[in-house]
């Protein structure tokens, strides 16, 4: 009994001790910046959004450098409009995107296996008309060297089939009637989040970003 006891009380330390150093690592490295890239040409308009947890990065539907439709066509969404401008794109924890529509939702186990890297992950694309720029929402000009830069990180994260094609997820766990999931590569856990991947499409692209972060307020920091 007394052993057991002893057993669990270390386990507790060593879990406290581990959330410490994660708390702690989350905050330094989330508050040191990787400056903008100099000298470069504000071509191309991209936006950060978040809905208080998650960063989406924004992109023009199509230019001419990329057209996204190719990958994430329109006809995937519940309302399709030709007059869609913006594409939202968010990657994560697939069981999070399908499965928890609301945090009342939420599983242990669905969060278990999210923040462990044991389960698959999506890209979530949703079209919009206009963009507003405000508290959750900021505008940033990168050139178009850069985009390209963007676009190919985006499609590296997709899962695709022989002939390059997305993997669409038929789902009625859509947020919206403009939006759809897609099958993606790598593991969501927490030292890679959705915010995580959003840092790294900035850092990609030459932009202000946290040296690391898990967290969508430490990058809108970077763009009060």
């Amino acid at each position: 009994m007394k052993k057991g006891l002893k057993y669990l009380f270390k386990s507790i330390i060593i879990l406290l001790g581990l959330i410490v150093v994660y708390v702690s690592a989350a905050f330094v490295l989330s508050s040191l910046s990787i400056s903008k890239e100099k000298e470069t040409k504000e071509e191309v308009s991209i936006y950060i959004l978040t809905n208080g947890v998650h960063t989406d990065i924004v992109v023009p539907t199509k230019n001419e450098l990329y057209d996204w439709e190719t990958l994430f066509p329109i006809k995937h969404v519940a309302q399709p409009d030709t007059n869609f401008r913006f594409l939202a794109l968010g990657w994560g924890d697939k069981g999070f995107y399908l499965e928890t529509p609301t945090w009342a939702d939420l599983k242990v186990s669905t969060a278990f296996r999210a923040a462990f890297g044991l389960s698959n992950t999506a890209i979530h694309a949703t079209y919009y008309k206009k963009m507003r720029e405000g508290e959750n929402c900021r505008k940033i000009a990168i050139s178009k060297k850069q985009y390209v830069r963007l676009v190919s990180f985006i499609k590296e994260t997709l899962k695709t089939t022989e002939n390059r094609q997305s993997q669409h997820i038929v789902t009625s766990a859509n947020y919206g009637k403009t939006d759809a999931f897609y099958d993606a590569k790598g593991k969501y856990s927490l030292f890679y989040t959705c915010n995580t991947w959003a840092n790294n499409a900035l850092k990609t692209a030459g932009q202000k970003c946290c040296v690391w972060t898990p967290m969508d307020k430490s990058i809108f920091a970077k763009y009060e």
